[in-house]
This record gives C-alpha cells, sequence and structure tokens, in this order.
C-alpha cells in the first residue's frame, strides 16, 4: 500500500440503540457534558469483523504458513486467544513455552496473516501464550451525534417467568417487567485513518482495504436485532480521501473539517421541530461551503488538487 487515507463516515439511527453502555442500564451512550450520543470504535469493528466472517467464511486460511492471507478472525464470540496464539506455534512448529524473540515475530506475523482483524485494526497479544503485538493501520474514532440525543425508554410486559419460585409467588399470573432503550432519531458522524507503513508491517493491502469500506457499507444490514431492527441503523455517506503518496499532503483534520453539516442546536428548523429523517438534514450538510451532492455524487470522485483525491462510496 503506498497512499495514506482518511475517511468519515455518516450513519443514522431510528428507533433503535445503537451501542448501549452496560454500565448504564444499557441506556444509549452518551456525552455527559453535551448530550450528544456516541458509539465506541470497538462497536464498530466488532460489526466490521462479524461481516468479514460471514463473507469470507468460504475463504479463510486455516492454518496456513504460506503466502496466501486467511480471512479468520481473531476476536470473536467465545474465543479464547491463547487457543488462537497455539495454532500459530503449532503450525510453525515451535515451542510457545520456549519462544524466544524470533520466534514471537514469526508467530506474529503468521497471526497477521491468517486474521484479518489483526492485520487491519492490530492487537495485543502479549498473554501467556505470546505472539507479541500489532499495531494495526486502520483506526476508528468514536461516533458522534450531530445533535443531542433523546433516549426514550419503554416497559416491556414478559408473559412468562424464569422459575417455578416465582409463579407461586404470582399466584400463577407469571409476568415479569423489563425496560427497552431507543433514539427516536440520531445522525452520527465518524472519523477514520489508514496508515500505509503500518499496512506494509502487518501486511494489510489495497483488496483487505476494499474488504474493510465494503464492509463498513453492508455491516448494518446483517446486524438487526431487536434492540436495532432492520433498516434502523443505515449508512448515509462514506467520504475517502486518497492521497498520492503515503505520506500525504494534508493534516487529516484539515479534511475532515471540509465536511460541515449544520445542528438543528445551532440553526432550529423553521416549524421548531427536531430532526426525525435523514433528509431532514441531507440539505445541511456542505462541503467547502457548498451542497455535498454538487461537489461530488454518490460512486464518484473529484480532484482536491495538492495529490489529495475525494471519493464518495456512499
Amino acid at each position: 500500500m503506498n497512499h495514506r487515507y482518511e475517511f468519515i463516515f455518516l450513519f443514522d439511527v431510528k428507533d433503535a440503540n445503537p451501542n448501549g453502555d452496560p454500565d448504564a442500564g444499557n441506556l444509549p451512550r452518551v456525552d455527559a457534558e453535551t448530550g450528544h450520543g456516541l458509539l465506541t470504535d470497538v462497536c464498530l469493528k466488532r460489526k466490521i469483523s462479524n461481516f468479514v466472517q460471514m463473507v469470507k467464511a468460504d475463504a479463510q486460511q486455516s492454518d496456513t504458513t504460506g503466502g496466501a492471507k486467511g480471512f479468520d478472525i481473531y476476536v470473536r464470540e467465545k474465543a479464547v486467544l491463547n487457543e488462537q496464539h497455539n495454532r500459530a506455534y503449532k503450525t510453525l512448529g515451535l515451542d510457545a513455552k520456549k519462544s524466544e524473540q524470533l520466534q514471537r515475530n514469526q508467530a506474529r506475523d503468521w497471526m497477521c496473516l491468517n486474521f484479518f482483524d489483526i492485520r487491519t485494526f492490530g492487537a495485543v497479544m502479549t498473554t501467556e501464550v505470546n505472539c507479541g503485538q500489532v499495531r494495526g493501520p486502520v483506526q476508528i474514532a468514536f461516533s458522534r451525534s450531530i445533535d443531542p440525543i433523546v433516549a426514550s425508554e419503554h416497559a416491556l410486559t414478559r408473559c412468562a417467568v424464569t422459575t417455578e419460585k416465582e409463579a407461586k409467588a404470582q399466584s400463577g399470573d407469571n409476568r415479569t417487567m423489563g425496560r427497552k432503550f431507543t433514539i427516536p432519531y440520531a445522525l452520527y458522524r465518524t472519523h477514520g485513518f489508514v496508515n500505509p507503513f503500518l499496512a506494509k508491517d502487518t501486511g494489510f493491502s489495497e483488496e483487505d482495504l476494499e474488504l474493510f469500506f465494503h464492509a463498513l457499507e453492508n455491516a448494518f444490514q446483517f446486524d438487526a436485532s431487536a434492540a436495532r431492527p432492520a433498516g434502523s441503523m443505515s449508512p448515509r455517506a462514506l467520504l475517502v480521501f486518497k492521497h498520492d503518496s503515503a505520506l500525504g499532503k494534508a493534516p487529516s483534520h484539515t479534511l475532515f473539517e471540509k465536511l460541515q453539516i449544520t445542528s438543528y442546536s445551532d440553526s432550529p428548523a423553521e416549524d421548531g421541530k427536531p430532526a426525525r429523517e435523514f433528509t431532514d438534514y441531507a440539505s445541511r450538510i456542505t462541503f467547502d461551503g457548498k451542497p455535498l451532492d454538487e461537489v461530488v455524487k454518490t460512486g464518484s470522485s473529484k480532484d482536491l488538487g495538492n495529490g489529495i483525491t475525494l471519493i464518495r462510496r456512499i
């Protein structure tokens, strides 16, 4: 990989809980000072990894030592990480208990070759079975809503109980109460960065990058649940800044600042109503002071000068 990349990802949430906080009763995550909604980087990485695991199920190289890349997922549900590390040592014919730096480096390279999420996001594998550390080339920031969010709380009734003891206590009524939280509507924005120098270190390629963007575009579609029904989370824009060199031609923040979204906090609607659809925000999104659709259409690109190309994937 010989190019530096930054990207801006916009997605919205409607009548769903995008990322509940287990330390707050599963309430949607929120900035306590501003009221803006938050979504962690780990949340998006999990959805991306799950998508890759699903679409690359037949292309996952198992215990390969050759040059063919694998698309296995290191951090997956119910995985035992030391067992993943042991696979590397076993395949390479090394003794994990007697490993020195050279052997750990060999195991580290094997893990990068076989696991998509390691060569993409990195991993700390300095556990009992030591495979070293990997600093991933792709990093994603926390997502933040454009406006403060309102978390709606809904009381739920379950027409069953868990134990016979609970049933007897209710004289057979067998009902329990619960709660569910949703956000009526919010538009979120996140930023990402691809470091080509770290990509060379982990083996992350342009083909891997295309798979990453493809996963980012489609991950919500296959992540539906009771908390996030189908269609309740939707990608709305994916803008990629491609530099013609590895070092790049402009600081990341100056590129991110080109995209501006006027919030309802700064400029309320004339009828006083809050946003409830993406179309409510569409006319408020500008790039270099011009409506985004006038600058670059979906599926096209624009030369920004100074060796930087803007690519609009969504």
